[in-house]
């Protein structure tokens, strides 16, 4: 099986043994506390479940500009996107101390994690822009609603080692779907997978996707696909998580042989930083087990701030070779061609025009969905359809 990133063996941060994991419960009622930003929850919870092997806590500010600009700590560990806490006050909270952090996304703020702050600094505007100009690929006053976010967490870093209680709100609202990376890893070895493909999505998958699976599936050889759905914060209009789920196994069950893929979820908040994102997700993907990583066309972009090609570029131009054991099936856009009858890479079919797809843009489509009306079964699988027809009736 594929080795994680940075080690022999996954080291989840999350506390397993029931009696380490009250003791520490009782131990951070007495310490001093923080309820961190959405986006440090959800990095604690990724060190938790593994996915962030081998990193052992928040990153200092010399490793997050260090990874900022490199792409690579301070020790030398690839790594693409800083992992951090950041606060706008760390009040009385001083190096040294053992402190609560605490889960700004669940009713009562219960404590999420346990931190061994070894050092609290604070990053200038200047070294923030750097990291938003690094990280966000973003151009001076644009919008970026994942520079936004970064930015509105605060300046002041507190790096140390965590070990984490729970999983926030993701295993008890998403039980059949949130899977740490250690979970994804045994099942990959009980349903004796031995080469497999995983597919990132924050959408309902319509048939392009669908096929676009299997092609990949078919085109490597593989034993399996994990269908990998983020659970996390995502941006406003974006379909919420249950029912993408509902609609992702629905299509699975009716157009997936026995056996061929598992629908799974993580518990991480959307960063929408093109490239850098999706070598983030290549490298958790290695973590959970997985040997192949889809990278489609403007992977975990936003509007239209990156190229088409940017996320799977960055993989040729800026991962050192051998910085990962991953390896990228590029996509393109996929669509059905009037000609063939059938769905294809797009740039695998020169002889078409736009004409010879059929294309219909997220906003035509939510605007049939939401009018009770079934996009062509060359677009959307009836039965995925009626899922989304559903959730758009019950939101009216």
């Amino acid at each position: 099986m594929i080795k994680p990133h940075g080690s022999d063996e996954l080291n989840p941060l999350f506390v397993y043994d029931s009696a380490e994991n009250d003791a520490l419960q009782k131990e951070a009622e007495d310490l001093a506390s923080i309820v961190v930003s959405s986006a440090t929850a959800a990095n604690a919870v990724m060190l938790g479940a593994g996915y962030f092997n081998p990193l052992t806590g928040y990153m200092n500010k010399a490793d997050a500009l260090s990874v900022a600009r490199e792409m690579k700590t301070t020790s030398g560990l690839f790594w693409p996107t800083p992992v951090l806490n950041l606060v706008h006050d760390a009040g009385n909270i001083k190096a040294g101390d053992r402190i609560a952090l605490k889960d700004p996304n669940v009713e009562d703020n219960p404590v999420l994690a346990v931190m061994d702050v070894e050092a609290i600094e604070e990053f200038t505007d200047d070294e923030m822009a750097m990291m938003s100009k690094e990280i966000y690929r973003a151009r001076e006053g644009e919008v970026h609603p994942g520079v936004e976010a970064f930015n509105a967490q605060g300046k002041v870093c507190l790096s140390g080692p965590i070990k984490v209680l729970n999983f926030s709100y993701f295993l008890t609202e998403f039980p059949d779907t949130f899977r740490t990376a250690v979970e994804i890893r045994n099942e990959i070895k009980e349903r004796g997978w031995n080469k497999v493909v995983a597919f990132q999505t924050r959408n309902p998958m319509h048939l392009a996707h669908e096929e676009l699976c299997h092609m990949a599936m078919d085109r490597l050889g593989c034993d399996g696909l994990v269908i990998h759905m983020l659970l996390g914060k995502l941006k406003k209009g974006d379909i919420p998580a249950p029912v993408r789920d509902a609609a992702i196994r629905k299509m699975v069950e009716l157009y997936f042989p026995p056996n061929s893929a598992m629908v799974t979820g993580y518990g991480f908040d959307m960063l929408y930083a093109g490239p850098k994102e999706a070598v983030l997700h290549a490298v958790f993907r290695q973590n959970m087990g997985a040997t192949h990583f889809i990278v489609g066309r403007d992977h975990a972009g936003v509007g239209d701030h990156y190229g088409a090609f940017d996320a799977q570029e960055i993989f040729d131009k800026e991962v050192p070779a051998g910085a990962m054991e991953i390896e990228i099936f590029r996509a393109d856009h996929t669509a059905w061609s009037k000609k063939l009858n059938k769905v294809v890479m797009m740039s695998e079919a020169p002889d078409h025009s736009k004409e010879d797809f059929v294309l219909l843009s997220g906003t035509k489509v939510r605007e049939m969905l939401a009018q009770g009306i079934a996009p062509p079964k060359e677009f959307s699988r009836p039965e995925v359809a009626q899922i989304l027809i559903d959730h758009y009736k019950n939101q009216s």
